[in-house]
């Protein structure tokens, strides 16, 4: 059986799967942990100056949500998926968040854009760029969209780092390696960054980077993990019978306070010439 990213294909998953994709953005979203590394990135963006920011990717909206609630932030986002279900799901969870008057969600692809050159002030890519199947396409997007002088923030996991803890470790070496099939289309990247923004022709000014490391107990990971039992089935790393047993086991360590689960994960902040 081939295996896929489910991240990559939210245009053609079933709503049963996505309903599993959205809980697990969402969750992940609202963790304090995650929510700081949103922050730390948008507050380097000189959000105070900006009329209008383009979202690209956004899933749920967790991002658009997050940086429409910032208080340095006035102005209008637009965001961008290329799945029909997440972009209903964005925008039902704005209106209940009261920022429905200040984004605007459509469906688009975010590696070729209907969209004039050089429209806003910023644009960000929040978890977007390990689930393409061409990154550079989708920074050179930015670059064109935005405006000379202006922002573009790029988020996302350094996924060739993703491990989680087993008894065997060749297991669990094998076990990290068919989750990052699963999940992941780009796992390095974030690693080949610098030179990505260069050739979109962007000017990196900052970065971030973060570890976000579980031991004994899970707590961020544990969304995660329950997501797992219907996403490796559905990439095809795994039986939902594997799946299960997999995921059971890691909880079963958190239970017992000998659980494991890490993850890079890391910010650009960088301008348009």
């Amino acid at each position: 059986m081939s295996s896929f990213d489910a991240y990559a294909m939210t245009d053609k998953l079933n709503p049963a799967v996505l309903d599993v994709i959205i809980t697990r953005l969402e969750a992940r979203g609202k963790h304090p942990r995650f929510q700081q590394m949103m922050h730390d990135y948008f507050s380097a963006m000189h959000l105070d100056a900006m009329q209008c920011v383009l979202d690209l990717g956004c899933g749920t909206g967790v991002a658009a949500r997050a940086l429409a609630q910032h208080p340095s932030f006035t102005g209008q986002l637009t965001g961008i998926d290329v799945s029909p279900y997440l972009i209903a799901a964005a925008q039902r969870f704005s209106e209940e968040a009261g920022t429905g008057e200040r984004i605007a969600f459509q469906v688009g692809d975010s590696r070729r854009l209907d969209l004039p050159d050089e429209q806003f002030d910023a644009v960000i890519a929040h978890t977007l760029v390990s689930h393409v199947d061409d990154p550079l396409a989708v920074l050179k997007q930015a670059a064109r969209l935005v405006k000379p002088g202006g922002w573009a923030g790029i988020f996302d996991g350094d996924y060739a780092s993703l491990t989680f803890s087993h008894a065997e470790a060749a297991k669990g070496k094998a076990y990290d390696e068919a989750l990052q099939q699963a999940i992941i289309t780009q796992p390095r990247v974030m690693r080949q960054m610098p030179r990505l923004l260069r050739e979109a022709g962007l000017a990196l000014v900052t970065s971030f980077s973060y570890i976000l490391a579980e031991m004994g107990t899970a707590d961020f990971w544990v969304p995660a993990l329950e997501s797992f039992r219907k996403l490796l089935p559905q990439s095809g790393v795994m039986t939902g019978e594997e799946a299960n047993a997999w995921v059971d086991a890691r909880l079963q360590e958190s239970a017992e306070g000998v659980f494991f689960g890490a993850s890079n994960y890391y910010s650009y902040v960088a301008r348009r010439p």
